[in-house]
């Protein structure tokens, strides 16, 4: 018996380790580093720490998924938040790309418009931000303010039909610049209550015009998004995340299956019609300290089996549980968000039984201190590389 586990663990081992081939990309591994929101960007600019905790974390062939990064000043929803709508923020972002192409990874960029998630503090001169409704975020939530309190959320103004494709091209836009800045693609953030999650979610979206109502209406937001960010960049530099059974911020479905199959249905049309392949869909579940539940499980095969590409899965995994999913063809990739903030060198970590991981410090994942809790966790062999500069 134990030689059999034994054998299924190196098995498991193996699968997370193999080659694979994304699209037009080759990766080594299939480990990626999900997108975590630091709060280190001040003033919205990326800056040289970034760059250093970046690199700390690329491998060769490996893929790193930056942290969501907002496509216009009304996108902003939390503090010191990267952008990628001005040319400072493309130019300071060109460091950051250039530190992580140096150690042979690739790296995509997370396209990020918070809708309603978000404060007058936070909009230019005081305006509301714009959703796909006019219903604000309960009490039970609470937002992030610059001076680092908390409060509750803005009333949002629903978007007038006609304003929609004003916030498409200026992720379209967004989507242009990240090339530019020298990312390899683009994860639009389409999880976690965010303005495309508004859009899809029954819970949240009460339109009544071809933005509401049925599941047609519903993507419909996503796939003309999704249309616009392929004429610019190409089908294989854009990848989509979602999170249908997450309830955060009052995001909610009443048939997360549902959803997720029409999700995948619209994303394979657009596929079919362009004759090629988006460059993967991030399906997320699961909570900050929980894994998935048994429904989400079910949910997460049945949408590998629905769409068609690339499949990558995160959701509170471990190595073990990475492995499985590999190895039995759940996902493609796997991403990994708080092991990675702790453990810079997780890559080698989990090639080697048995290593040993830092533990995330919770209080220091959002702040603007470039060393404690963001670039001085200790690698495997104890020594740690604090930014310096």
């Amino acid at each position: 018996m134990a030689s059999e586990a034994g054998g299924a663990k190196e098995q498991g081992r193996v699968a997370l380790f193999t080659p694979y081939k994304m699209g037009r990309f080759e990766l080594k591994h299939r480990i990626a580093m999900a997108p975590c929101t630091r709060c280190r960007a001040i003033d919205y600019v990326p800056n040289d720490a970034m760059a250093h905790y970046y690199a700390q974390r690329a491998t060769p062939g490996g893929l790193l998924i930056a942290e969501g990064t907002i496509t216009s000043a009304v996108a902003a929803g939390y503090p010191h938040t990267p952008g990628i709508y001005t040319e400072e923020q493309v130019e300071a972002w060109k460091k950051v790309v250039d530190a992580v192409h140096a150690k042979g990874a690739l790296f995509f960029c997370q396209l990020w418009h918070v809708g309603r998630v978000s404060h007058h503090e936070y909009q230019p001169n005081g305006g509301s931000p714009v959703s796909s409704t006019n219903k604000v975020i309960s009490e039970r939530w609470k937002l992030l303010l610059p001076d680092g309190s908390y409060t509750t959320y803005s009333q949002p103004r629903a978007l007038a039909t006609e304003e929609i494709p004003g916030i498409i091209q200026e992720f379209k836009q967004a989507a242009i610049n990240a090339i530019r800045a020298g990312f390899d693609g683009i994860e639009l953030h389409g999880a976690f209550g965010y303005i495309i999650d508004q859009f899809l979610k029954d819970g949240i979206n009460d339109r009544t015009d071809e933005y509401g109502g049925s599941l047609d209406n519903r993507c419909r937001f996503l796939v003309e998004l999704i249309d616009e960010v392929v004429s610019a960049i190409g089908m294989d530099r854009v990848a989509l995340k979602i999170s249908p059974t997450v309830y955060v911020q009052d995001a909610h479905d009443s048939n997360p299956l549902a959803l997720s199959l029409a999700i995948a249905e619209k994303l394979n049309k657009v596929q079919e019609a362009a004759g090629g392949k988006l460059c993967y869909l991030h399906y997320m579940a699961g909570s900050l300290t929980e894994g998935m539940s048994e429904d989400e499980k079910k949910l997460l095969k049945e949408l590998r089996k629905a769409y068609d590409g690339t499949f990558m899965a995160s959701g509170n995994y471990d190595r073990e549980m990475g492995m499985k999913a590999v190895a039995e063809g759940d996902a493609d990739l796997i991403a990994y968000g708080r092991n990675f903030i702790a453990n810079p060198d997780l890559v080698k970590r989990f090639g080697v039984d048995d290593a040993p991981l830092n533990q995330s410090d919770f209080s220091s994942f959002y702040g603007q201190d470039f060393v404690k809790g963001y670039t001085d966790y200790p690698f495997l062999d104890g020594h740690i590389e604090p930014y310096k500069g």
